[in-house]
């Protein structure tokens, strides 16, 4: 029994994180004061633009803003110490919004505590045992259904905060929350509206005067100290705030506590800590893509993969919610000049001294313009131009994949969605394997037709007997093709003395193609007929070996070329 040999599936060299780079010496390595004053004002940067976002996603997803900053600076402390990325960025992103907003819904606060903690467990598994390399194997119509789709509950989401609507009972699903939304729409609030837009505006003027500058940031300021102004003249606060809801942020850390981790909660849970940690292997790995794009860096997704659950077993264990890499916070840091994981380090003790010193001007926050940052927020996600690309310009097969996943994101479930996308996906390319796989004659009667090998390069077929048939089989031949082989050899009129099956356009055999092979050399023994394999590549030899089918085939039997199986087919 062969033994497993796991330095063959992962290297030990992938596991050293990058922060240890800072301490290497050398020309052109080390870390000098010039490194440490790049990352401290990119720390600072990125962590002004994280403190609004990581309060906004934690209140979306029906947390506390408390939670999200938590997660903004344990994870984010964790990702950046222990990450494959010199320059990712950890906290809560707008992807995890549903699926925290649908966990809390079943199994409350304590169950995504609970599962944060086993999703960060599995993130672990993936990356010690290099499975999250197969995270890039899902289908890119998979990956933008599901974006879009989130980013139309996102902006669903903040209806209610933007316009401070107070429907009856707020729904989950996307109809409902409409449904709710319609039902009170006469009770719009012209103050927090106005804060509302007053938020859009700024950001989007920033954005198109000022695109250096954090819009968001610059967005919530202002809204918050026009909040504090009127309630410092008037004594109460205007609209809806931080304080007003959730009676402000403490100022300090939660204490650490374990939850329960019963086989019953680790049964109900296990679903969605599995979503939680395959969405977190995706965006994480696709922030660190996309940073290596604008660095010429590359990243270590085994490392990285790790990282990502240490940092959310450690929100967790403080009451945090799921955290990934995020793009955008990524991106600012890199265009802040970042040149190591230092640089996150110090956006979460940025974040640290804002609980400690500033928390109470966090009261003063509009909940209207934090929704204000998540409508810009879910429009960048959305990309609607690629998703229109897709739809329109792509093969239709990966339209209705796009269309299938992000139907049901928004209508059922995210994992759900995903699921049932990688699913049609695999089935869809399937379907194309099949109809790129072939099994035709490869030369009729006396040689003079061209038999057409690899990479599509004729060559003649030599004279030979008439009772000998040249078949060849072009194409991966795996389940979905093998039985053409039985359907397209039953079809011959006249049973021939000896076949003879090219095979050098066979790139790769599974079992059933084996199987398929095994089946039909039987057949051939039971007509007398003699079956005869030539120009076998690689992979597809060593599978019949291995299957012991060319010792039951005989290996004179087995040709390099045409030319000598047909004339081991003549003997």
């Amino acid at each position: 029994m062969a033994s497993f040999d796991f330095a063959k599936l992962v290297n030990l060299r992938d596991f050293i994180p990058r922060t240890c780079e800072i301490f290497q010496q050398g020309e052109g390595k080390g870390y000098g004061w010039t490194s440490l004053r790049k990352d401290l004002i990119a720390g600072l940067t990125v962590g002004v633009v994280a403190l609004p976002l990581s309060m906004a996603f934690s209140i979306s997803a029906g947390g506390s803003p408390a939670q999200g900053l938590y997660t903004a600076i344990l994870a984010g402390f964790c990702i950046s110490l222990l990450g494959g990325s010199k320059y990712q960025i950890g906290g809560p992103t707008g992807a995890f919004v549903v699926i925290i907003f649908g966990i809390i819904a079943r199994h409350g606060m304590a169950g995504l505590v609970t599962a944060t903690i086993l999703a960060g467990i599995i993130l672990i598994i993936m990356g010690l045992t290099g499975i999250g390399r197969f995270i890039k194997f899902i289908p890119y119509p998979v990956t933008t259904g599901f974006t879009t789709g989130i980013a139309l509950l996102i902006f669903s989401q903040q209806i209610k905060d933007f316009f401070g609507l107070h429907p009856e009972a707020a729904s989950p699903e996307f109809l409902g929350m409409w449904e709710g939304y319609f039902r009170v729409i006469t009770t719009v609030e012209p103050g927090t509206l106005a804060f509302g837009l007053g938020t859009l505006a700024v950001i989007l003027l920033v954005r198109r005067f000022a695109p250096r500058f954090p819009g968001a940031v610059a967005g919530v300021a202002a809204a918050t100290i026009a909040c504090y102004l009127f309630t410092l003249f008037m004594g109460n606060p205007p609209i809806e705030t931080i304080g007003t809801r959730f009676g402000g942020i403490p100022r300090t850390l939660s204490l650490p506590k374990l939850p329960d981790l019963s086989w019953q909660s680790f049964r109900e849970l296990l679903r969605d800590s599995f979503a939680i940690a395959i969405l977190a292997a995706i965006e994480s790995l696709l922030s660190a893509v996309v940073a290596d794009g604008m660095t010429g860096d590359r990243h270590n997704a085994n490392m990285e993969l790790v990282a990502q659950g240490v940092g959310n077993i450690a929100a967790g264990i403080f009451g945090g919610i799921p955290a990934t890499g995020a793009i955008a916070r990524t991106a600012t840091n890199i265009k802040a000049g970042a040149v190591s994981p230092v640089a996150g380090i110090i956006h979460a003790l940025v974040l640290v001294l804002f609980i400690l010193i500033l928390a109470p001007l966090a009261s003063a926050i509009p909940l209207a313009s934090l929704s204000a940052v998540l409508i810009v927020v879910s429009w960048d996600m959305s990309n609607l131009g690629r998703f229109f690309r897709i739809l329109i310009m792509s093969p239709k097969s990966d339209a209705l994949v796009l269309l299938t996943t992000f139907v049901l994101t928004v209508m059922v479930d995210l994992t759900f969605a995903v699921e049932v996308g990688v699913v049609l996906a695999a089935f869809l390319f399937l379907r194309r394997m099949v109809e790129v796989a072939d099994i035709k004659p490869g030369a009729k009667g006396l040689g003079t037709e061209l038999v057409y090998g690899s990479r599509g390069s004729g060559s003649p077929a030599p004279e030979h007997a008439k009772n000998i048939e040249v078949y060849e089989i072009t194409g991966p031949f795996f389940f979905g093709v093998a039985d053409t082989l039985q359907h397209t050899l039953r079809g011959v009129a006249k049973k021939p003395h000896a076949f003879v099956l090219r095979m050098a356009d066979v790139p790769a055999v599974d079992s059933t193609g084996i199987t398929a092979l095994e089946s039909f050399l039987a057949q051939c023994r039971r007509g007398k007929i003699r079956l005869i394999l030539c120009e076998i590549r690689e992979q597809p030899r060593k599978a019949l070996e291995k299957a012991g089918l060319i010792a039951e085939l005989g290996v004179e039997n087995i040709k390099d070329t045409l030319q000598a199986a047909l004339v081991r087919a003549e003997e």
